[in-house]
């Protein structure tokens, strides 16, 4: 049985942490004047996907956990909606638009999965143990962490 104590441990976090920098990367040179509230946008809801994710893995509850995760992934549709956005104002390529979605539709299937594994779980999280201890998972639930965490 492996051990999951953090939330960098999570791949769906990695993933969206890995998101963010290639998003910030893309629209990083954009029009301050002309599309800064767009870029402004773009990274706080790109942000709200894995900072969603690390609350939802602090609050040491399973419901809490779903709800969060759930906010996370309406944040990734609401980013997949501002990149249509972004490609409308000419803001980002037409290339890059359709990395960044395939990319998002991905993040969004992964939290999808961890939400529905969550469902149909037993685990009800940290705060309803005796004594406070870090998440003990299952085999089935290795798809979801990683022990090596990403810089």
């Amino acid at each position: 049985m492996a051990t999951l104590s953090r939330f960098e441990q999570l791949k769906v976090w990695q993933d969206a942490r890995s998101f963010d920098r290639m998003l910030f990367a893309v629209i990083k040179d954009a029009d301050e004047r002309r599309d800064g509230f767009l870029k402004n946008h773009i990274l706080k809801t790109s942000g709200s996907i894995m900072d969603n994710i690390a609350e939802s893995f602090e609050r040491d509850g399973n419901r809490e956990f779903i709800q969060f995760l759930s906010i996370s992934k309406g944040s990734a549709g609401e980013l997949r909606s501002q990149l249509y956005r972004a490609l409308d104002h000419e803001m980002i390529r037409q290339n890059d638009f359709e990395i960044l979605q395939s990319n998002l539709v991905s993040l969004s299937q992964q939290l999808s999965n961890f939400i529905k594994y969550l469902n149909s779980s037993s685990l009800r999280g940290n705060k309803f143990k005796e004594s406070r201890t870090i998440y003990s998972i299952n085999n089935k639930l290795d798809q979801f962490f990683t022990e090596d965490l990403e810089d």
